[in-house]
């Protein structure tokens, strides 16, 4: 008998351990939105490699669908949603939200910043697309916006994509300059970001 309510004990332990441990669910995870869009910066438009080479032209090679790329050199993620009607005629079904380097870089206001990325990912989920908010990380004192990007994702059930720049930034050889990657560095963004949404492709 003793024996047996031990037993029952584990089994509740580890089903109560997994159901903590389990990824949260996203939100729009099924819907009926047809395109991928890559909604960001420089970093989305390919700055530095062309946009036949940018990480959303590696991407769409990679799983063998259309990336829309609407990339803008020098957007900041507070005048994003002003370009927010472009994304949503793409109908998509996943929006990647990629800004706050040049914010970072030209000193806007973080609660500026956060108040644009908050309102971008409402405005994808409210159409019924999956937000995936994509982490610059590599830049020194970037660790704010990781932190607060991987907070709303939490928060609005999108998809968090860490550090595209980690292990590219300080390294030449994927640069195209002291900012942006070149070709082979863009393969690299596309494989963190590919790895981070395939499962929800």
């Amino acid at each position: 008998m003793k024996k047996y309510i031990l037993w029952l004990f584990v089994i509740i332990f580890v089903v109560w351990f997994m159901r903590g441990a389990t990824t949260p669910e996203i939100k729009n995870l099924h819907n009926s939105g047809q395109n991928i869009v890559a909604f960001g910066d420089s970093l989305t438009a390919g700055y530095g490699a062309g946009k036949d080479k940018s990480y959303p032209a590696v991407l769409a090679r990679m799983i063998n669908r259309p990336v829309v790329n609407l990339g803008l050199s020098g957007d900041t993620a507070a005048n994003a949603p002003s370009r927010l009607g472009q994304v949503l005629q793409n109908n998509p079904y996943m929006v990647l939200i990629e800004f706050g380097g040049n914010d970072f870089m030209r000193s806007v206001p973080f609660e500026q910043t956060e108040q644009a990325i908050r309102h971008i990912v409402d405005e994808v989920q409210q159409a019924g697309a999956i937000a995936v908010l994509v982490d610059t990380g590599g830049y020194p004192g970037m660790s704010r916006y990781t932190k607060l990007y991987k907070q709303i994702a939490k928060e609005k059930q999108a998809l968090f994509v860490p550090g595209i720049l980690d292990g590219i930034f300080g390294k030449n050889k994927y640069k195209a300059d002291p900012i942006h990657p070149n070709a082979a560095g863009y393969e690299i963004v596309a494989q963190k970001v590919h790895k981070a949404i395939k499962p929800y492709l």
